[in-house]
């Protein structure tokens, strides 16, 4: 399995959830840009389910040497690269906050997959999982940089999604509501619209055996996410979301 953004709670939870459940990989490739932390889960695994892991080092925001990724080979892929950045009021008119945003989450990051997918088509088999956000959907004021990043990676799985059909390659696309994780730590979330790393890991580990196309994380966030895509224009734009 290839696991990139290696270090998300979300990420590792998955990794785990699979382990527990029998699942069988020749090894994990866990990409990071933080190889220190990802050493320790690398020997978490190890000790705890005897998985040989290797720890490969990717930042999004620097030149990318793809030759290095020739010998890499995996039937899953599991994509929970993030970066929420700074918000609205904070970071909209800050460049290096919108340039970091844009790249992480789609600019930079669909090369590697693109990179990747070329290679689950030569075999006509595996599974691309993405985790994208419930902030795709529709651009909120709040964090319309991040959203508009999202969406873009939501359509991109989707076309990839309708792209690998008749190869054999299953494209999911998950999509997170408010989640207990560092990168939402001292933000004030609805704790019954908040899912734990644990949670998301069961519900994604569930999609990806039924092989589902989109799944959210919490079954809510759906009937939400649809009431504000369908809210009229002219009364969005007057609210404070």
């Amino acid at each position: 399995m290839i696991v990139l953004g290696s270090t998300s709670e979300v990420a590792q939870a998955f990794v785990e959830k699979a382990l527990q459940e029998g699942e069988k990989f020749e090894k994990i490739y866990l990409f990071t840009s933080n190889k220190e932390t990802t050493e320790r889960f690398a020997r978490h695994i190890d000790v705890k389910f005897l998985q040989q892991a290797e720890v490969v080092e990717l930042d999004l925001t620097k030149e990318i040497d793809y030759n290095r990724f020739d010998n890499i080979n995996s039937n899953v892929l599991f994509c929970a690269v993030g970066y929420l950045g700074e918000g609205t009021e904070e970071g909209l008119y800050d460049n290096k906050n919108t340039e970091r945003i844009i790249e992480i989450n789609y600019s930079k990051l669909v090369p590697v997959m693109n990179y990747f997918a070329h290679k689950f088509e030569s075999r006509r088999s595996g599974t691309i999982i993405g985790l994208s956000s419930v902030a795709g959907d529709r651009g909120r004021q709040s964090n319309f940089i991040y959203g508009s990043a999202k969406a873009a990676f939501t359509a991109y799985l989707s076309g990839l999604r309708n792209y690998l059909f008749d190869k054999k390659v299953h494209v999911l696309t998950i999509k997170p509501g408010f989640m207990a994780t560092k990168m939402t730590e001292g933000l004030s979330l609805n704790p019954k619209l908040t899912a734990t790393p644990k949670q998301a890991a069961s519900c994604i580990y569930k999609a990806f055996k039924k092989q589902k196309d989109v799944a959210y994380v919490l079954p809510v966030w759906s009937i939400i996410m649809m009431i504000i895509r369908n809210i009229p224009e002219f009364i969005f734009k007057k609210l404070k979301l």
